[in-house]
């Protein structure tokens, strides 16, 4: 397949690198004169512009900041190949797909990363067994969602179905949330020279992502503005309750259901199986925590997975 990769940070250079790795013809951009040198220079072909870069491709790949997006739509008017992104909230990005009238998009996610970031920091196997949401909306083509879930199933990841809303909430849950957290844990050191010195290991784990880049972590959350604000509501009332039940003495059971939880995390895989490759069947599969490892050539069918806790 022909792609051009628009924006060549750490997952867009990273899906560059997969791409090539997997031998389909990829041509990388970046506003970034520096980051199309970087890329150049590690031996990918690199165009000056996107329409350089997008001409008679197959499948452009945007993985650009949310608020620039819309700038790179403007110049992909008259494109007619399939277009995805790698945002990390998918219903502003719908939106714009549907103000600027594109004539194939699936909104994709992959849920991989690291709190470093720039093609320095892209890697080719970043994708391995993370899962990466595509949208299921009523306008998507399923060919061009199956075509997708061919391509990245192929660059080892789990293709989970979605639609925009369920994607948004759920992320805004573990994901967007995770990085908010950690910033609150993170500024307990920033007054506290002796806490800063006796923080360790969970200390560490808490507030990883804290170190990611500000901005990106702004453009994540202010995209999904509702859907955090409702889960940061949860979280305020939940340490609400935590901290009543500490002052009462009850917080015991509160603390074996929450580490029963974590310890049964990741939920285990239950057999692979063939389900009709139909919108209902592929977003009743999501819903259940599963996944897609695998898309029959006739398009009938996908390989899925569901938890072995799921019904």
């Amino acid at each position: 397949m022909n792609v051009a990769v628009i924006g060549l940070g750490l997952i867009g250079g990273s899906l560059l690198r997969a791409l090539a790795a997997g031998g389909h013809r990829v041509t990388g951009f970046d506003a970034d004169v520096a980051t199309r040198s970087r890329a150049a220079g590690a031996g990918f072909t690199v165009a000056d512009t996107i329409g350089t870069a997008v001409a008679g491709a197959d499948l452009v790949a945007l993985a650009v900041p949310l608020p620039v997006l819309g700038e790179v739509l403007v110049e992909l008017t008259g494109f007619d190949g399939l277009i995805t992104d790698v945002a990390s909230v998918k219903g502003p990005v719908l939106e714009l797909a549907r103000k600027h009238s594109l004539p194939r998009y699936v909104g994709g996610h992959p849920m991989a990363g690291k709190e470093t970031s720039g093609f320095a920091a892209s890697e080719p196997g970043l994708f391995d067994g993370c899962a990466w949401v595509l949208c299921l909306e009523p306008q998507t083509a399923l060919d061009d969602w199956l075509t997708l879930a061919a391509l990245v199933t192929a660059m080892g990841a789990r293709v989970v179905p979605a639609t925009a809303t369920e994607h948004d909430r759920a992320v805004a849950e573990v994901s967007h949330m995770s990085h908010l957290f950690a910033a609150v844990l993170a500024a307990s050191i920033t007054d506290s020279p002796l806490a800063a010195t006796l923080a360790a290991g969970s200390f560490r784990d808490g507030t990883r992502v804290a170190a990611t880049r500000a901005e990106l972590i702004l453009a994540m959350v202010e995209g999904n503005r509702v859907e955090v604000g409702n889960a940061l509501d949860r979280v305020i009332e939940e340490l609400a309750a935590v901290r009543d039940r500490l002052e009462s003495g009850d917080l015991i059971d509160y603390l074996r259901r929450t580490g029963d939880a974590r310890r049964a995390w990741p939920p285990a895989a239950g057999k692979p199986h063939e389900i009709p490759a139909g919108v209902a069947e592929l977003l009743a599969l999501g819903r259940d925590g599963g996944w897609v490892t695998a898309v029959a050539e006739n398009r009938a069918s996908v390989v899925a997975i569901r938890p072995e806790t799921a019904a």
